[in-house]
């Protein structure tokens, strides 16, 4: 009976998935065997003899990929502004689009001593932490309302800290409630949000539409009922001169703009795009009235 090698195995799951992924085929491919193998993916030896169950366990993760389940739900990791953060099913994976709303972030706070920052719809924790990793002066508080999701942000705050980071405070409740959660009134430097911004009818691909948590990908008719949450929330935890960064996608690029300059309290509105040149995501700042 034949042996199989890793490089061969690894081959076929690349032309299977070039073209299924919007990433790197090889680079997902190698993520999937080292799941499998028990080893970090730098690991990996094209010339190991792979056994037939490891085979077909590779095989299953290679199709149920290609079926659009995300590569974190079938890896249990991801990778967000250079830090590993648990994911799994019940919580949006972060993309990397969202390290841009981070970097708007960061340079919001860049000359701001011992920054106060709230993370509204934290899901993994990925903004929050990767946040207070960038600044360990800073106090990171991240909200979150869904109990799954909120789980794998404590515990990837906890693997965090263990690692050296400064601790980010996790509250589980609606973005609403941020201000009473947080105890934070007119006192936050920078709020940062992904929340979920898809009308509900919109035709996405089967990663976000079915595998995805629906409540981080779908906000109400419009789109925006989140999102709404998040502007009235911010107004009322950010302190005077204080930056609002929240994401919205290529749909948003009017609506949140709009929304924002409607507030009455927020000023200095931006729309950015994402590294393709869509509308990603809006800046603005808290007045003084």
């Amino acid at each position: 009976m034949g042996t199989t090698m890793l490089g061969d195995l690894l081959d076929e799951a690349v032309l299977i998935l070039d073209g299924a992924v919007r990433t790197d085929a090889r680079q997902e491919a190698e993520e999937l065997a080292a799941r499998v193998l028990g080893v970090d993916a730098a690991e990996l030896d094209p010339r190991r003899e792979v056994d037939g169950r490891s085979v077909r366990r590779l095989r299953e993760l290679v199709g149920r990929r290609v079926d659009g389940v995300p590569l974190g739900h079938l890896t249990g990791r991801a990778v967000f502004a250079g830090l590993e953060l648990l994911v799994g099913p019940g919580v949006f994976v972060p993309r990397v689009h969202s390290e841009l709303v981070l970097a708007a972030g960061l340079a919001a706070v860049a000359e701001t001593e011992a920054p106060t920052v709230v993370d509204l719809c934290a899901g993994s924790g990925a903004i929050g932490l990767a946040l207070a990793h960038a600044r360990p002066d800073a106090r990171v508080h991240a909200v979150e309302f869904d109990p799954v999701a909120a789980d794998f942000t404590r515990r990837n705050a906890a693997r965090r800290a263990a690692l050296g980071d400064t601790g980010v405070t996790v509250h589980e409740g609606e973005a609403a409630r941020a201000g009473e959660l947080t105890g934070l009134a007119a006192e936050a430097d920078l709020v940062l949000a992904n929340p979920p911004f898809m009308p509900d009818a919109a035709d996405v691909p089967d990663e976000f539409g079915r595998y995805q948590p629906r409540q981080a990908v779908f906000g109400g008719a419009d789109g925006l009922r989140v999102v709404r949450q998040v502007v009235e929330a911010a107004a009322g935890l950010l302190r005077p001169g204080g930056t609002l960064v929240v994401e919205h996608g290529h749909l948003h690029g009017a609506t949140v703009p709009a929304l924002l300059r409607g507030s009455g309290r927020l000023a200095e509105v931006s729309c950015r795009p994402d590294h393709d040149g869509w509308p990603l995501y809006s800046v603005a700042v808290r007045t003084a009235v």
